[in-house]
């Protein structure tokens, strides 16, 4: 559990503000805090780019004018190598927050995602040679959980408390924003009416990446981002021991250790959605499906598209009905429903328009984890919140990889159907586990206090 208020570590001041009494102005009306208002900007633009490749990269691998790789290769380098990376980097920043500070991490991430894409577009496809076109994009996986995290971490230890479900809100808003749904849509357009090739479409989302990662390098001044978030006993950033420091958390507070899992079964089906629909629902590996390659397209934009603005709504929401229980009502059960309702619904009338709207109710509802974000961290005293946000970062960058890997396990034994039921009995373990999600904190908790500074240490 946390450590008692008598710790002897030293005192820094607080970098989050105490709520203020008076009402909030501008664009903090809508749960924006106004010097971060440029990092979401970014976060959308950058997610935007790496977004772009979603729905088309495996298949260009495979061509003989892209990668010419082999069909379970592709699967490989995008999917698996790719999802590994993802999830490591995910610990990474909420950690290397906590040593650097968050707006430096932002910087590595950024150059990262640049300096690797232009090697994986501009030595790597030309080669046609598997184990470096595998190398170069599953290090490149590293930089987005970096980028995007990191100013997850950023924004949530600088906002004021009863902000953070509105401010996790509008962060999930830009993040899926982006991927998978704009950047899809962007790839769409160019590829389609503006008739952009797929290669020069990735390079399209190189610029957009650069773009987004200047402006969250740059243009965000909101100052507690600009050091380390822990105190100074852990914040050395000349011991790189300090890296793995703070995941003994997941043992002092077992509260930590249940989110993490929950935040893992957040997102698992929608990857593993990714991965099982076009043999499924599409006619991918010589499946007898009844819809397109476009109407697939179209369905997961759409399905995320719902999701985008359920994001806003489930983080104010939040802020009212409280944290734990939206996740636990709205996310955790409301899912467990929609996940097999959505499969075994849209095959029984192999149906479009129906497939289309139980993905808008799934998307919907996918947003009632949204909260997670602003409880997690809320749990814990000052010097733990990078670890928390870590593991909190950690469980999103691993339904990447768990996602598909439960896909590739699930789906040869029981099928889509089966596959559907697993991430149904995956969201009801995890509606149980977030009942020891309380925190006096949370708008919604059982002993709610005013809002007080923080004290660190």
């Amino acid at each position: 559990m946390d450590e008692p208020a008598t710790s002897r570590q030293p005192q820094r001041p607080p970098s989050n503000p105490p709520d203020p009494a008076t009402p909030l102005r501008g664009i903090e009306r809508i749960g924006i805090p106004k010097p971060l208002f440029w990092g979401f900007v970014a976060v959308l633009i950058y997610m935007i780019g790496d977004g772009v490749e979603i729905s088309y990269l495996t298949d260009y691998l495979e061509r003989p004018d892209g990668g010419g790789l082999g069909g379970e290769q592709a699967t490989f380098a995008t999917v698996t190598m790719y999802g590994i990376a993802v999830m490591v980097a995910s610990w990474f920043s909420g950690t290397l927050s906590a040593i650097w500070g968050p707006r430096r991490v932002m910087w590595l991430g950024a150059a990262w995602w640049v300096v690797f894409e232009a090697i994986f577009l501009f030595a790597a496809i030309p080669t046609q040679n598997f184990v470096f076109i595998v190398a170069t994009y599953s290090i490149r996986g590293f930089a987005y959980p970096l980028f995007a995290f990191a100013f997850l971490v950023w924004a949530q230890t600088a906002s004021p408390q009863r902000m953070r479900g509105s401010v996790a809100g509008w962060f999930w808003f830009a993040f899926t924003g982006g991927l998978p749904t704009l950047g899809a849509a962007v790839a769409a357009l160019v590829i389609g009416p503006l008739g952009f090739s797929l290669y020069d479409t990735l390079i399209l989302s190189l610029v957009l990446v650069a773009i987004g990662g200047a402006l969250g390098s740059f243009a965000v001044r909101e100052p507690s981002g600009l050091r380390p978030i822990a105190d100074e006993s852990v914040a050395n950033p000349t011991s790189y021991r300090r890296l793995l420091e703070g995941v003994d958390i997941l043992w002092r507070d077992r509260r930590i250790l249940a989110g993490g899992l929950v935040r893992i079964v957040n997102t698992t089906p929608q990857y593993g959605f990714f991965a099982m629909f076009p043999f499924t629902f599409g006619t991918a590996g010589g499946n007898d499906g009844f819809l397109s390659v476009a109407q697939i397209a179209t369905l997961t934009a759409t399905t995320y598209g719902a999701n985008i603005a359920a994001n806003l709504f489930f983080g104010v929401f939040g802020d009212y009905f409280g944290w734990r229980r939206t996740v636990t009502i709205f996310g955790c059960l409301g899912c467990a429903v929609a996940t097999p309702l959505w499969y075994f619904t849209a095959v029984a009338t192999e149906s479009f328009p129906v497939a289309l709207a139980l993905g808008c109710l799934y998307g919907v509802l996918l947003a009632g984890f949204v909260p997670l974000s602003a409880l997690m961290p809320s749990m814990v005293r000052h010097k733990d919140k990078g670890a928390a946000l870590a593991i909190l970062n950690f469980g999103a960058g691993s339904a990447a990889f768990v996602g598909p890997a439960v896909v590739a396990v699930f789906h040869p034994l029981v099928g889509g159907g089966g596959v559907a039921v697993v991430f149904s009995c995956l969201y009801l373990v995890v509606a149980a586990l977030s009942t020891v999600l309380n925190d006096p904190s949370d708008p919604g908790g059982r002993k709610p206090t005013p809002p007080v500074a923080e004290t660190v240490g």
